[in-house]
């Protein structure tokens, strides 16, 4: 074992975290932390979950919690994780275990008390580093921190038998390379989930949609996904995904960092760029995957070709502010060289209604929706003017009418 320090940082003093740690044993060895945590604390990261590791059952961890007056939550007892809550926040607690069974999408586990076997049935090396709660000392039992140090990205043991425990690792694997590692990946690994591709197909869509979004919600992931095409990773569940939409994603990716705009980047939008540019596909392809109704129109949106407009505050105005951005951003209209400002313009309410339309002396009926529109049309079409000119123009196009209808 390599040996190093965690680094000392704000999340390791939130409230109750060293009095939670001392209940569950941290001064003799008995819980470490584990996980997401230490690996992006040594990068000098934020840390949002805090995981921690026990030799203790989740018998005792919970009897110890409730005696000290700390909820605690039984999230996962089958897999031998229980959640602390201190100051409205969660810490997962797991017993350490191993595997007895596996069948490509859930573990049956026994626990043990050999933290070397626990991290053995861990995806990546990177993720199985472990840091005592009250020294900092770093325990690496398979390398994960030369790994880290060069951003690689690496299975633990045999990648094949790390797949076969769980297929959702082959897009984790992804999502990790693309966050943490550099290309070009490690063979072994690569040709691990090129062999295996398949095998995603027994995995629920929705675990695959929550992969895959998460990919591509990180800064950049388009060489990655160069990459997973190369090696046929989508061919078995999203055979949609091709060069084209690579191009697509890149082309976004520009306009994203041209633009700066105030929302971040949108996976769903990524999402939709990768896909063959027609709403049913789009929609098609998100129903699959289990996306959201919300969801779903949004692709379909994004991908529809979008009405004649004179310019694109017009498209806002008709559309909505998150489907014009996304139709710009895609390139199905040509976007403004000044995005930002457009996007924190407010459409502002047409002036006008439908009695006002009568009030001129139209009877009710169709003719007044129609006159109405008309008008909309020209206010939109001046750049939204204001009431004054709005009732103007309605005068005008009613007085016009009433010439068409007395010659007609």
């Amino acid at each position: 074992m390599t040996m190093a320090h965690l680094p000392d940082a704000h999340w390791l003093h939130r409230p109750g975290f060293d009095a939670l740690c001392e209940i569950l044993g941290a001064g003799n060895g008995a819980v470490r932390i584990v996980g997401g945590a230490v690996r992006d604390g040594l990068l000098g990261l934020d840390v949002h979950d805090i995981d921690l590791a026990t030799r203790l059952t989740p018998e005792d961890v919970i009897a110890r919690l409730s005696d000290a007056g700390i909820k605690v939550v039984p999230t996962g007892l089958a897999h031998g994780t229980v959640t602390a809550v201190l100051d409205h926040r969660p810490v997962e607690i797991t017993t350490l275990r191993c595997d007895v069974s596996t069948d490509g999408r859930r573990a049956t586990v026994a626990y043990t008390s050999d933290w070397k076997e626990d991290a053995a049935r861990r995806d990546f090396t990177i993720n199985a580093l472990y840091a005592d709660p009250a020294t900092g000392e770093i325990f690496d039992y398979f390398g994960g921190l030369d790994d880290l140090t060069h951003r690689r990205v690496r299975f633990i043991g045999n990648a094949d038998q790390r797949i076969a425990e769980d297929h959702l690792r082959i897009l984790r694997y992804f999502r990790f390379l693309a966050r943490f590692g550099a290309l070009p990946p490690d063979e072994r690994a690569f040709a691990a989930c090129t062999r295996n591709a398949n095998s995603l197909m027994a995995l629920s869509r929705e675990r695959i949609a929550d992969e895959v979004l998460k990919l591509l919600a990180l800064p950049d992931p388009s060489a990655v996904i160069d990459l997973m095409l190369m090696g046929g990773i989508f061919a078995p569940v999203l055979p949609e995904i091709s060069k084209v939409g690579l191009e697509q994603l890149k082309a976004l990716i520009a306009r994203e960092q041209q633009f700066q705009l105030s929302r971040p980047p949108s996976a769903v939008l990524r999402l939709a760029a990768l896909l063959p540019q027609d709403p049913q596909i789009g929609e098609l392809v998100a129903a699959r995957l289990k996306l959201s109704n919300k969801t779903r129109k949004r692709i379909a949106a994004a991908m529809t070709p979008p009405p004649l407009h004179g310019n694109n505050r017009e498209l806002v105005y008709r559309l909505g502010m998150e489907t014009a951005l996304d139709i710009l951003l895609l390139g199905h209209a040509t976007p403004d060289s000044d995005l930002p400002a457009l996007e924190k313009w407010s459409p502002p309410e047409f002036p006008i209604n439908g009695r006002d339309i009568m009030s001129l002396g139209i009877s009710a009926g169709p003719d007044v929706a129609r006159l109405l529109a008309t008008v909309r049309d020209q206010w939109i079409a001046e750049g939204f003017c204001d009431a004054d000119r709005v009732r103007a123009i309605a005068a005008d196009q009613v007085s016009g009418f009433r010439r068409d209808s007395q010659n007609s």
